[in-house]
């Protein structure tokens, strides 16, 4: 029974994950709004795709938050939901961001 548990979230795994990616470190920050106040945690993507990133980031968040991400280097905000989150390490939470709005010039590469 283990095994098919393992083969179904490989499965579920491919499926969100599907799609171009591009291994990219692009510096970025994520903002979310709490209290009335714009709040911001700073990090960089691993890689990126028109659909969203993986991404470093300092600050955890629950899945299916919703966030504005802001590419560091071209200054081009993008609202995103959080749909996947890894482990904690060093510099922070691997998290998985879908952009709400497919932006194929959002990275600043041609996918």
């Amino acid at each position: 029974m283990a095994w098919t548990d393992e083969m179904a979230e490989e499965s579920r795994q491919k499926q969100i994950r599907a799609g171009i990616r591009l291994n990219s470190r692009v510096e970025l920050n994520v903002e979310w709004e709490e209290g009335g106040k714009t709040l911001r945690a700073k990090g960089y993507t691993v890689d990126v795709s028109p659909n969203g990133c993986l991404a470093i980031v300092e600050q955890g968040f629950p899945i299916g938050q919703k966030l504005r991400v802001v590419n560091g280097m071209s200054g081009k905000s993008a609202q995103a939901t959080l749909i996947w989150r890894g482990h904690e390490g060093r510099k922070g939470w691997e998290l998985g961001l879908e952009l709400e709005s497919s932006a194929r010039d959002f990275w600043g590469v041609e996918f």
